[in-house]
């Protein structure tokens, strides 16, 4: 990484501490009931009756479905500290992205349902293993059911940030109820064009709402801030996966982060794809294979080019063979 680190020292506490003892997290519950009742939790806006337990592209219905959870050792150096980020994996997704490397989670959605009080215990089970953050991958879809489970996680006395992880796909709706409660996010930013979106996500407004959101996510938070012992506490962290071919184009999106939030932002430039999914079909062929070393360093150069001093860059080992 480089660049100078905002940090901090001292006591921490969430945000969602004061929201919940203002009472106003109550509030927002409520107001998640409705957004279930005619789904808008995400972009895709089904209207479907989820508190009845139906669904539509998303596949979850009254309870959040979860694949997994465990103290995860491969995030972001800030975030896994020494003893892991302690990531819950929502199963089903709003997105169709042919690559995804969580083939079975997200469009087979593997997970079992989980009420409100088995979230709340598997957070504090997370805590009490060490972990330094809750990391919720793939919330965009189940907003409401998290909003929904915090009042007795914090009751059972969780005190841990609380990590954002998503595609960028998410609904104002949403993002306002996670303002103030949601200490950090860590949007990716998949695509710059429409066009890309659509043929690889199903989403051709993807561009628009993520610069949307990920712009009100910098709002509420800011940059990344880090504390004395380099793990974070607060602030937004951008993921961004270089493609073959250019295809998420890397230099419009770097621009526009510099440009749009500012030139400290923290973002992590990954060259992590690998054909995975639906891409091995034909109509998918300018994918169906790993980025190179010269367009992941095409990447970089566009990064430092727009100005963005905090990057994150770490090259995996076998991108030397290309």
């Amino acid at each position: 990484m480089a660049g100078k680190t905002a940090r901090i020292t001292g006591g921490f506490e969430p945000a969602y501490l004061r929201v919940y003892e203002s009472g106003e997290l109550a509030r927002r519950v409520e107001r998640a009931h409705q957004l279930l009742q005619s789904c808008t939790a995400c972009p895709r806006r089904c209207g479907v009756d989820r508190l009845a337990d139906k669904f539509a592209v998303c596949k979850t219905g009254r309870y959040a479905l979860v694949s997994s959870y465990f103290p995860h050792h491969g995030e972001e150096d800030c975030l896994r500290g020494w003893k892991g980020s302690g990531t819950i994996f929502f199963s089903g997704c709003n997105l169709r992205c042919v690559f995804c490397q969580n083939f079975d989670i997200s469009w087979q959605v593997r997970g079992r349902p989980t009420t409100p009080q088995r979230l709340a215990a598997m957070m504090l089970e997370l805590q009490a293993e060490g972990c330094h953050n809750i990391n919720f991958v793939t919330p965009e879809h189940v907003v409401p059911q998290l909003v929904e489970a915090l009042p007795p996680a914090i009751e059972g006395g969780l005190r841990l940030p609380l990590v954002y992880n998503t595609s960028a796909y998410d609904s104002m709706e949403s993002l306002e109820l996670m303002d103030g409660v949601v200490d950090i996010y860590m949007p990716d930013f998949k695509y710059w064009d429409s066009e890309r979106a659509r043929k690889y996500s199903r989403a051709p407004d993807y561009p628009e709402v993520a610069r949307r959101t990920i712009k009100e996510m910098y709002r509420q938070v800011g940059d990344l801030v880090i504390d004395e012992h380099g793990v974070a506490k607060q602030g937004v962290l951008i993921r961004h996966l270089v493609m073959p071919e250019d295809i998420a184009g890397t230099w419009e999106v770097m621009d526009w982060i510099a440009r749009e939030l500012s030139p400290t932002t923290y973002v992590n430039v990954m060259a992590q794809y690998y054909p995975a999914g639906k891409v091995s079909r034909t109509e998918y062929a300018e994918i169906n294979r790993p980025v190179t070393s010269a367009e992941y360093e095409r990447a970089l150069d566009g990064a430092w080019r727009a100005g963005l001093k905090r990057l994150d860059s770490r090259r995996p080992s076998y991108l030397g063979s290309f």
